[in-house]
């Protein structure tokens, strides 16, 4: 049978979801408090340490002749006047408001002065003790944590997370994601095990907009759309993703232009991103500059032969792909945007495909954004159910322990694991298309197990 997308079944996904997210809250995650309090300890002589290295140098001397005994290291304000005020650098980029420079960790590390590498260092070490670890001490009972998983707090329709933010913990951070998950363990004799759905709003994009590039590059194992970008933005022939320069000129088209054009920005910014993975100045470029290739010259030398020379050749030489992109390459996709974004303007709403409805006041890249992520998670929120549902019935002794953006985390009897596995692949893979015929592509999860009795740090099968 398949499911209309109506709002009686958009509510009845709410309904089941928010119940079996409640049985994940009761059963919660096993947490080691013995050592997130010898980690706190740990991080707080750190902190101390590089707190008194950096009041040892001339920076912090300077600042201190500012502001005195308001002298705050962990004032924004304040650095940001010392850096772009007092020392007179050229911001990188203003704040939101575009009032001061700004002093994230984006642009503090584009800044070369070591003491502000320390202060980047004192606030990872801050968080991770006090809004992660700190937060997992506060909300600990009996050993777990019972996190909160929400359904009426997101605007695009996805989850959230409180008390603690299960879905914060660190993932991009190596030193991050270690000392944190380093806390969170399974129940004796089990396993934490990661379901991950694999690219998943790339595929919920092919169900709205049918645009054929894009469904022939998710179908097509051989394609690369991330390589095919790099060629056509470095301008080069072939390119080879196991050379590690290549590999380089991939990430960055993928990271810097493919990604945030889906997501609605444009040349004009994406161009910054891409000098700076490919290590080049935004200034004109001289011969040895940037990502050394494989033929020993460098991504400068390259691109000056193609008749780009500069920063600025460079942002017209995009702003010809970026127009190559949305009117050859996905045409489709880009008149879909259109009419999506036409439809809203006539009817001051949008009706997703899972019958949620997205209103209110929204910006073009709201507009287009907004029903691809909620019905992203939608898949995701119908699976957790429909596992809660075997698991439920077949009575296991695996229980569903939290959802995390794209993935669901379980903690694992070793001995239904197979039938775990083979349960949620069945789901995603049949079960789901089955129900919404709209979907139009594959759907497909990865599975990460981390060992009996281990940490949730590093999975040994992946």
């Amino acid at each position: 049978m398949k499911i209309e997308a109506t709002t009686a079944k958009a509510y009845q996904l709410v309904h089941d979801g928010i119940l079996a997210l409640a049985r994940a809250e009761r059963q919660g995650i096993r947490i080691d408090t013995e050592y997130c309090e010898q980690k706190i300890q740990h991080l707080t002589r750190k902190i101390q340490y590089l707190e008194k290295k950096l009041e040892d140098t001339k920076f912090y001397r300077h600042w201190q002749h500012i502001y005195g005994r308001k002298t705050n290291i962990h004032s924004n304000h304040q650095l940001s006047r010392i850096l772009y005020k007092d020392m007179k650098i050229e911001p990188l980029k203003m704040t939101g408001k575009g009032v001061q420079g700004a002093t994230d960790e984006a642009a503090l590390e584009q800044i070369n002065i070591p003491e502000l590498k320390t202060i980047l260092e004192i606030r990872k070490l801050a968080k991770i003790k006090d809004t992660y670890l700190g937060a997992f001490l506060r909300e600990a009972s009996d050993g777990y944590i019972h996190p909160f998983f929400n359904l009426h707090t997101v605007k695009t329709h996805r989850s959230s997370s409180s008390c603690p933010n299960f879905q914060n913990v660190p993932k991009r951070d190596k030193e991050a994601l270690k000392i944190c998950r380093r806390a969170l363990f399974p129940r004796p004799g089990h396993m934490l095990v990661e379901a991950d759905f694999s690219s998943i709003e790339v595929m919920l994009s092919c169900c709205y907009s049918k645009d054929p590039t894009m469904i022939n590059y998710v179908k097509n194992k051989k394609s690369d759309m991330h390589l095919d970008m790099a060629k056509q933005i470095f301008i080069f022939d072939k390119l080879d993703k196991n050379v590690p320069a290549h590999a380089i000129l991939r990430q960055a088209a993928k990271n810097a232009f493919v990604f945030p054009q889906f997501y609605g920005d444009y040349y004009g910014n994406n161009v910054k991103g891409l000098a700076d993975w490919v290590k080049l100045p935004q200034s004109r470029w001289k011969s040895g500059m940037g990502v050394e290739l494989p033929d020993g010259r460098y991504i400068s030398d390259h691109l000056s032969t193609q008749g780009i020379r500069s920063f600025d050749k460079f942002t017209e030489h995009l702003k010809g792909v970026e127009n190559d992109f949305w009117n050859n390459r996905f045409k489709v996709y880009n008149a879909w945007r259109k009419a999506w974004v036409a439809e809203y303007r006539k009817k001051g709403y949008l009706k997703m495909l899972t019958g949620f409805i997205c209103s209110g006041i929204m910006g073009k890249n709201e507009i287009m954004n907004y029903p691809i992520q909620g019905t992203a998670f939608h898949c995701l929120l119908k699976t957790f159910i429909l596992l809660d549902e075997a698991m439920r019935k077949e009575q296991w002794d695996t229980k569903l322990i939290g959802q995390i953006h794209d993935s669901i985390i379980m903690d694992v009897n070793p001995n239904e694991f197979e039938h775990v596995q083979l349960t949620a692949h069945k789901i995603v893979k049949e079960e789901l298309p089955a129900l919404w015929n709209w979907i139009n592509v594959p759907l497909n999860i990865e599975i990460d197990v981390y060992g009996v009795d281990q940490s949730w740090v590093k999975p040994i099968t992946s």
